[in-house]
């Protein structure tokens, strides 16, 4: 194509010859002269003057200058018509961005771009005043939401550190922004994923304990559907988050803070290949689906978790005994470290003490690995003080063993503060007697010795009337304060024990028929010492709210009765104060008195608990027999087997319904034995016959007499002194039609 022409393109279409350069020859003299008559009849304002460039040649024999496409252009110039060059801007470089930075090749063009310098107009119809709207305050949540996250990651370091429920429920408190609850549910289940048993219980009971009180059921939720959506995430670091995130939510579901509903909302959210769906599934197949699920799940890290305290003091004990005996303070150090309980370092102090005062052959190396300790740090300054503190505060029982206690404990305290590692400023002073109250004297000291052995032998026994017959001969004038120092001790030494012996404790609580004001005293002695009870047992809080709450279930203190308490035990930052709040919790909580019932296992004994139904069909079977025949002695016996005097009143409503039903008094003589012996109480009389009052309607479907029957051994019973007079079937029966039919 060696004739080919250059064009240049006219605004009307035409194209302009005139800025050709043909110098170089390319093109016929009738090209030429073409060329000429266009340029002579150009309209010289309708044509941009440009000038072509010389086209340098393309033949082997004269190969193009590598510097020619790319010569110096004039500005208003174009320097040639190559295909590289007639890209090129017509018009000088100013800086700026070909087409404002769009619509060059391969992109989008600029239509919905905006310039940065653009300014709103008032005026123009288009204007919205809500593109005015000052932003700035926008990622203000997000940046709370990160001071929050900082502040709870530490909060819970500290708590697996410490376990102390309480005191981060106040941190949890003092934090605020509710809102963000369940960011904390999220990171607490998640810190514990990838720790110990202890901590997965540890942060299990700390949920229970922050649900509804501290966090709106909503948050808990939600926390748990976040851990659930990042499920995918958890398994990186955490191979086995599958199943121990579908435990915690078992567990979850078990400690009625989690709706079973959960399950399925949640697996309709989700992409059927999350592995959030393995977890709900796994959770609802492995877990709940399972028999005696809730034993099994209450129990899957709690091997750790309730011996904890038992077996530090435990290893305390032994440590000393074989520092006593081989003198190797360096064993004795590694034993201090290996119990990892920093906080509870001034029980080492208070046993070394004891053994100190108890041996005295053994009271130099005591004293010396003491020091040593507090030198090297293995026991910092205020632990050494606080069980010192302790020893103090017990000094007048120790007296009963150690004579001369006060004495020596005097000297032991003046040694280590002259020899510098303890500072006795922060100590109380041993050389006034403390007060003493009107029942604090030679008799009521027996009292509290004898005390402790009658409870200690129950503990062993299990026998309720051998406690009955110990407490008339030592008690014989019913003295209120005696009775108050005796549900003290009972439950101080429970406390301090395994849920075997907590569960005879509030057995014989129930049993022992103590007026209700003694009862409520010996709580309030109980909630006045929990400061110093809290260095030994650091769960005491939650277990005198348990024992609290047993107490009003079983239904030996009334509801009001907590008030009464409260007024005794005043201050909001107050142990007294945290220990009614949580007992009204867990009253208000769903399904209560089951869950209560059953809160350490039920029966009084290392046995797990029995199974509502299981009682019943016991239940049945006893009278059952008993009616066919058999001795009222075995029936009692049986009665006492079952270990549940604050579920006699099911007896009751059994016996009481076969004979309305049969017309056959023989139960009725068993229900005379039971309660002339103080088997059934009077409460649970009460409580028995309410519950038959409240099934009238449907027992006289199939006994049409039923009502005229039931109130004829109301009456009876009352009579025989089983039941108050103030119980009114009439008034039963009213409130059930207004209840329930009308």
């Amino acid at each position: 194509m060696d004739n080919a022409v250059p064009r240049a393109m006219t605004k009307g279409g035409s194209f302009d010859l005139s800025v050709m350069d043909f110098s170089e020859g390319y093109v016929s003299n009738e090209h030429r002269e073409l060329h000429r008559s266009a340029s002579e009849s150009a309209d010289p304002l309708s044509v941009s003057p440009l000038q072509l460039a010389p086209k340098s040649s393309r033949s082997p024999d004269s190969p193009r200058s590598p510097k020619s496409p790319r010569s110096p252009k004039a500005p208003g110039k174009l320097s040639s018509l190559s295909p590289r060059s007639h890209r090129q801007s017509h018009f000088q470089k100013d800086g700026r961005p070909k087409k404002g930075g769009s619509g060059g090749k391969g992109t989008w063009g600029g239509l919905l771009d905006t310039d940065d310098t653009s300014v709103l107009d008032p005026n123009d119809p288009n204007y919205d005043s809500s593109e005015e709207y000052d932003h700035s305050n926008e990622k203000k949540p997000n940046t709370e939401l990160e001071n929050y996250k900082k502040k709870a990651t530490i909060i819970v370091e500290e708590y697996f550190a410490t376990d102390d429920v309480v005191a981060t429920m106040n941190e949890v408190k003092e934090l605020g922004k509710p809102e963000y609850g369940y960011y904390f549910v999220k990171k607490l289940v998640s810190m514990s994923m990838d720790r110990h048993d202890k901590e997965k219980e540890m942060a299990a009971i700390l949920l229970s304990a922050l649900y509804a009180d501290v966090f709106d059921p909503s948050q808990v939720y939600k926390g748990f559907s976040k851990l659930v959506e990042s499920a995918d995430d958890l398994i990186v670091d955490i191979p086995d988050a599958v199943e121990v995130l579908a435990l915690f939510i078992a567990r979850a579901v078990v400690d009625d803070i989690l709706p079973p509903a959960f399950l399925k909302k949640q697996m309709a959210y989700l992409p059927k290949d999350s592995k959030g769906v393995d977890v709900l599934k796994k959770t609802e197949k492995s877990y709940l689906a399972a028999p005696l699920h809730a034993e099994i799940i209450e129990r899957c890290w709690r091997g750790s978790k309730n011996t904890t305290v038992d077996d530090v003091k435990a290893k305390i004990n032994n440590f000393l005994k074989e520092y006593v005996v081989s003198g190797d303070k360096k064993e004795a150090f590694r034993c201090i470290k290996d119990l990892k309980v920093p906080f509870f370092h001034h029980e080492i102090v208070k046993r070394a003490l004891i053994m100190a005062m108890e041996r005295r052959q053994a009271e130099s190396p005591l004293l010396d690995l003491l020091k040593e300790a507090a030198e090297e740090g293995f026991i910092n300054t205020s632990q050494m003080s606080k069980g010192f503190s302790r020893l103090i505060d017990t000094v007048d029982d120790l007296s009963l063993d150690i004579p001369n206690a006060r004495g020596i404990l005097q000297q032991l305290i003046s040694k280590a503060a002259s020899e510098g590692w303890l500072c006795v400023s922060s100590l109380k002073s041993l050389s006034v007697e403390p007060e003493r109250n009107s029942t604090e004297d030679s008799a009521a000291k027996s009292f509290k010795v004898k005390t402790q052995s009658i409870i200690q032998e129950y503990f062993l026994s299990g026998d309720i009337l051998e406690v009955n017959s110990c407490l008339e001969q030592e008690n014989s004038k019913n003295c209120a304060a005696l009775n108050a120092i005796f549900v003290k001790k009972l439950i101080t030494l429970a406390m301090d024990r395994k849920n075997r012996e907590k569960e005879m404790a509030s057995v014989l609580l129930s049993s022992l028929c103590f007026p209700a004001d003694d009862v409520v005293s010996g709580f309030v002695m109980l909630i006045e010492s929990a400061d110093d009870t809290a260095l030994d047992n650091p769960v005491v809080v939650e277990d005198l709210a348990m024992f609290l709450a047993r107490a009003v279930v079983d239904e030996v203190l009334a509801p009001q009765h907590l008030e009464e308490i409260g007024t005794q035990c005043l201050g909001p930052g107050s142990i007294g104060s945290k220990v009614l709040q949580m007992t009204k919790s867990l009253l208000k909580a769903r399904l209560a008195g089951e869950r209560i019932l059953r809160c350490w296992g039920g029966g009084g004994s290392s046995r797990p608990g029995w199974a509502f139904e299981d009682v019943k069909d016991m239940i049945g079977k006893l009278l059952e027999e008993y009616e066919s025949g058999g001795e009222i002695k075995e029936a009692c016996r049986c009665m006492k087997e079952l270990g549940m005097p604050f579920f006699h009143h099911e007896v009751v409503k059994k016996a009481l319904v076969t004979t309305i039903e049969k017309k056959n008094e023989r139960l009725w003589g068993l229900l005379k034995e039971c309660f002339e012996s103080g088997l059934i109480t009077m409460n649970q009389m009460v409580k028995g016959f309410g519950r038959v009052a409240e099934s009238l309607d449907d027992l006289a479907l199939d006994v049409p007499d039923a009502k005229n029957q039931f109130a004829y051994y109301v009456e009876r019973a009352k009579t025989d002194g089983w039941l108050d007079n103030s119980f009114c079937f009439s008034k039963q029966e009213h409130a059930t039609e207004n209840g329930t039919r009308k």
